[in-house]
């Protein structure tokens, strides 16, 4: 029975992760796919790097109100889970618990049907904790598609009518930009411009 307790720790620990890497892992995805990795750019200021500018997507992350919100809602679904989870389990712990103080005092036969309700409800809980993190997981997947096809959408638009040519991404965890210089850093404009999209969707 102390397999359970084991595999219970297993998916809470795989919730947390879960909750941790949707803090990053859309917009960095977004940014950086299928670019190329840039050592410099140094081009005259007026002509702005050739319209090659970056967008820095932790502070993309920091700022942006819809992320905000798609992060606050999960963690508030995974904590949930997890205390349902760790409910579920303290209960079942407490019956095998009892059994084993109580297991001399039955017959051959009370042992066997105790047992045999024990391990139906250790399955029945293993189901549960391999269904809630597949649902997290589903929803993980989900929203980063959404805040993709945002971020995505909106930079499109955006450098279209700013005439730039490519819009790169940098990141400390992910630094595919090495060096650029900070007038080719369009962060602010670019939350600036997400917020109040999101704004205009929410009213």
């Amino acid at each position: 029975m102390l397999k359970f307790v084991k595999n219970m720790k297993k998916v809470l620990a795989i919730l947390t992760k879960i909750t941790a890497s949707l803090l990053l892992a859309a917009v960095v995805i977004s940014c950086n796919k299928e670019q190329p990795k840039v050592a410099s750019t140094s081009t005259p200021a007026d002509k702005k790097s050739e319209l090659i500018v970056f967008v820095n997507s932790d502070s993309l992350l920091n700022n942006y109100e819809y992320f905000k919100t798609i992060k606050d809602k999960f963690q508030t679904k995974s904590k949930k889970a997890q205390g349902d989870l760790t409910s579920k389990g303290t209960a079942f712990q407490r019956e095998v618990a009892s059994y084993q103080q109580n297991a001399a005092n039955l017959s051959a036969e009370q042992r066997a049907t105790t047992e045999e309700r024990l391990a139906r409800k250790q399955q029945e809980l293993q189901t549960f904790n391999q269904n809630a993190g597949n649902a997290l997981a589903t929803e993980e997947a989900a929203e980063n598609e959404k805040l993709y096809n945002k971020v995505s959408d909106f930079l499109k638009t955006h450098a279209k009518n700013k005439g730039y040519k490519m819009v790169l991404t940098y990141s400390k965890a992910n630094p595919t930009v090495l060096f650029a210089d900070e007038s080719l850093d369009v962060t602010k404009e670019v939350v600036t411009g997400l917020n109040s999209e999101y704004k205009k969707e929410n009213k």
